[in-house]
Parts: structure tokens; sequence; C-alpha cells
């Protein structure tokens, strides 16, 4: 049964990151390229391994305000196949395409990258 300390938790963790995201929507010059989206889901990719493999023992209620919360506000997948779909359709095809792997390539190297510093700073 989810608890109402659960839902305050994923909340306010939600809110934060949807305000994280966006104000580096508000500072990331996406005209030509979803950069904004890009930029927030591979810092997202990073910050979610980083976190799950430097701090081990969390609580439920600190993963849930976290995870759920913060990281899944902040990061977004629906906004990045919303912008791939649309380049598609303004006949950038390329741009389309190239979001596509950057965006899955680069937030895979993130979480990797997350996921070794994380194991070295609990093995501090």
């Amino acid at each position: 049964m989810i608890t109402p300390t659960e839902i305050l938790l994923v909340a306010l963790g939600g809110a934060i990151g949807a305000v994280l995201r966006f104000s580096i929507g508000q500072f990331v010059d996406s005209s030509q390229f979803p950069w904004a989206t890009f930029t927030v889901n591979i810092i997202g990719s990073f910050m979610m391994a980083f976190i799950m493999f430097a701090y081990t023992g969390m609580s439920l209620e600190t993963r849930l305000f976290l995870f759920t919360g913060l990281i899944g506000a902040f990061t977004t997948m629906s906004t990045f196949t919303l912008d791939t779909v649309g380049l598609f359709f303004d006949g950038k095809v390329w741009q389309a395409g190239l979001n596509v792997i950057l965006n899955a390539g680069l937030c895979v190297v993130g979480a990797a990258i997350g996921r070794y510093a994380g194991i070295f700073v609990a093995g501090m």
C-alpha cells in the first residue's frame, strides 16, 4: 500500500526535477537540435547510476524521492521521442537519426561512467 509519506516524497522530488529540467531548457539553445532534452537525459542517466552505486544503503524513502521523483521528472523519454518525431516530419531525417543515436549511446555511456564513479566513491 502506498503511504501518504511516499506520495509526498515522490511529488516533492518530481517538483524539483521538473523545475530543474525546465531551467535547463531555458538556458540551452534547442532551436536547431533538442540539446536541452539531450543534456538532461545524459545528466540524469549519470546521476541515477552514480547515486545507485555510490550510496547502496539508501532507504526506500530516499530512493522514492531521488529516483522516482527527482530524476524521474528531470529526465524525459517522452520529450525525446516527440523531438525525434518532430525532426523527422520536419524533413530533418539525419538530425532525427542523430538524436536517437546520441541519446541512446551517450545516456548508456553516462550511466556506465556514473556506475563506475559510484563504485569508486563507495569504495573510498
